[in-house]
C-alpha cells in the first residue's frame, strides 16, 4: 500500500499529513506563553537598564525564565512532532499501537489485561534496547497501565533513537 503512494517500506513520510486535532489549542497556548515571556523579558530589562547593582542582578536572574520557557517549548515541539512522524512511519508499516485493551463502564483501561500487554512490550525493549520502535510501543504500554511519567520517558527514548537512525 505503500508502496503505491511511491514510498518505500520504512522510509520515513514527509508529506500527505493532516493537521492535528490539537494543533490549535497548542499554538493558541504558546502563543500566550510568548505574551507572559515577552512582559518578563520587558521587566528583566527594565530591572537591568536602573543601573542599580541589586535590580541589575534580579533582572539577570529574571531574564533567565524566558530562556528556559522557550527552551521546554522548543523541546516539547520538537518531541511532538518527532512522535508524530514516529507514528506516521509505524502507520505506514502497519505497525502502529492499538488500544484495544478492555475497559470498565467507566472507561478505565483493565488493570490486569494492561499488566499482561505490557510484559511483551518490555521483553521487546530488554531484546533490542536501541530499537525506537519498541521503546514506542513501550510507552503506549506505560500509558495504557497509567504510568504516564515512563510513558513520556520511554517517547523520549524512541524519539532519540529515531532520530540517530538515518532515514532510509
Amino acid at each position: 500500500m505503500s508502496e503505491a503512494r511511491g514510498e518505500q517500506s520504512g522510509a520515513r513520510p514527509t508529506s500527505g499529513r493532516r493537521l492535528p486535532k490539537g494543533l490549535a489549542g497548542t499554538l493558541a497556548v504558546t502563543a500566550l506563553l510568548a505574551l507572559y515571556v515577552w512582559q518578563i523579558a520587558g521587566r528583566g530589562i527594565a530591572m537591568v537598564r536602573t543601573g542599580e547593582p541589586v535590580l541589575i542582578a534580579i533582572g539577570l536572574a529574571v531574564l533567565i525564565i524566558p530562556l528556559l520557557v522557550i527552551g521546554l517549548i522548543v523541546r516539547e515541539y520538537r518531541l511532538a512532532a518527532t512522535v508524530q512522524t514516529m507514528a506516521d512511519t509505524l502507520f505506514a508499516e502497519g505497525d502502529l499501537p492499538v488500544d484495544d485493551l478492555p475497559r470498565s463502564p467507566g472507561g478505565r483501561i483493565d488493570r490486569a489485561a494492561a499488566d499482561e500487554a505490557f510484559e511483551p512490550r518490555r521483553a521487546a525493549v530488554e531484546a533490542a534496547p536501541e530499537d525506537w520502535r519498541a521503546w514506542y510501543h513501550l510507552a503506549f504500554a506505560y500509558d495504557a497501565a497509567g504510568d504516564r511519567r515512563r510513558a513520556r520517558e520511554s517517547l523520549r527514548k524512541a524519539s532519540g533513537f529515531y532520530r540517530a537512525t538515518p532515514a532510509s
